[in-house]
């Protein structure tokens, strides 16, 4: 898929850094655009190093915040169409469940934004889903978009589209430097590469690559317990592949944010995992000591005693992945502050992978100077306070 390594020097009409699924969609936009783009990638692909690998992802219509709810129809009209275009099914609808308090103030708010009255109480949920329980004063929300996006099988799919349409795609290039101007020069571990516009989307990487452009990003990556489950009774329909996606918020017996999907990639496996990590570098992440406390395992433990008891409450199978937050949860797309050709996608806080057919249209049009096609005031650099050092 990738360039030889030989030393390049050449210009382009854009270059993108980072070939997760975010930089990714904004190359693959770019190139149906007709712009003459390089994706630059650090490790070589396909790599498990960052937040894009694994082989699912949940996608949903339910959000509380309404900047998403708006986005997530074009999301996945985007997706429908990479479908299309790279012959290939990337999404299975299984629906969704959001489980919380009744009257919870964001389980309100994903009801509204699926606009309609679709709630389950414990005795409805329990005869749709006998594998999911509910306690008193708890209640789901239904939504029927939803289901599991393959994550794998859908970064592929946009590199290779992106490829067929022109783009250039280069592989265990690590960048060295950006120099800014009109046109901007970046030095990589192969080569030196122009282009009058740069859009960095490095996932866990990115506050690092921007720090010499003068920015400080409050970014955190985060190490993630990734989970899977054994099904008591294999193949039984109620825990098994048949069990819709769910997220859990606010519930008295698991007050933090769990989600699970179905027993989709381990044959009797159910991934449930919980929404938050361990603060690490991302160049340290698997160096965790033998014996280090897992306290996120423990709370997944009692969670699924609880609410999910035809699953055994120890995981089979632990892996690792990285999320990058932000401190509000949000994302950032927005121009560098000095530089308006310097794009930056970041801060995805392990909820970016459904919306990036989106994510990647709005990185193209800011970095192509057009009015983004959904309002992007909500994901400024800016609502950070300090971030842009002394000038350069």
């Amino acid at each position: 898929m990738a360039a030889p390594s030989q030393p390049q020097h050449a210009t382009y009409d854009a270059i993108v850094i980072g070939a997760g699924i975010q930089g990714s969609f904004a190359a693959y936009h770019l190139a149906q655009r007709h712009r003459d783009t390089l994706l630059l990638e650090q490790f070589i692909l396909p790599h498990s190093r960052g937040s894009s690998h694994g082989q699912s992802r949940i996608t949903r219509s339910a959000y509380a915040w309404m900047p998403y709810a708006r986005m997530m129809p074009d999301s996945f009209r985007l997706w429908q169409r990479l479908e299309a275009e790279a012959s290939t099914s990337l999404y299975r609808q299984t629906g969704l469940v959001v489980l919380g308090p009744a009257g919870d103030p964001e389980l309100e708010g994903c009801r509204r934004s699926l606009g309609a009255d679709r709630v389950l109480d414990a005795t409805a949920l329990a005869q749709r889903f006998p594998g999911l329980r509910l306690h008193a004063g708890e209640v789901a929300i239904w939504d029927g978009t939803g289901g599991v996006l393959f994550a794998d099988r859908a970064l592929r799919a946009v590199q290779d589209v992106f490829c067929r349409h022109g783009g250039t795609l280069r592989d265990g290039e690590k960048v060295l430097r950006i120099e800014p101007g009109a046109v901007l020069t970046i030095t990589t571990t192969a080569g030196v590469y122009r282009a009058p516009r740069l859009i960095i989307a490095a996932g866990a990487w990115t506050g690092a690559i921007v720090a010499p452009l003068g920015l400080r990003l409050p970014l955190q990556p985060l190490r993630i317990d990734v989970c899977y489950w054994r099904e008591k009774e294999p193949g039984t329909p109620s825990t098994g592949r048949a069990c819709p996606c769910f997220m859990a918020m606010g519930l008295n017996q698991a007050p933090h944010g769990v989600y699970g999907l179905p027993a989709l990639e381990y044959p009797g496996l159910v991934k449930v995992c919980y929404h938050h990590g361990s603060p690490v570098d991302p160049e340290e992440r698997d160096r965790v000591p033998p014996g280090t406390p897992r306290p996120d395992v423990a709370l997944l433990s009692s969670f699924i005693s609880s609410y999910l008891p035809g699953l055994e409450p120890r995981p089979a199978v632990v892996e690792t992945c990285l999320y990058t937050n932000t401190p509000d949860g949000d994302f950032i797309l927005d121009r560098h502050p000095k530089f308006s050709n310097i794009v930056i996608g970041a801060g995805f806080s392990g909820h970016g992978f459904k919306l990036a057919p989106v994510v990647g249209k709005l990185l193209c049009e800011l970095s192509l100077g057009e009015e983004p096609s959904h309002s992007t005031a909500p994901f400024a650099i800016t609502r950070f306070p300090g971030v842009l050092r002394a000038a350069l």
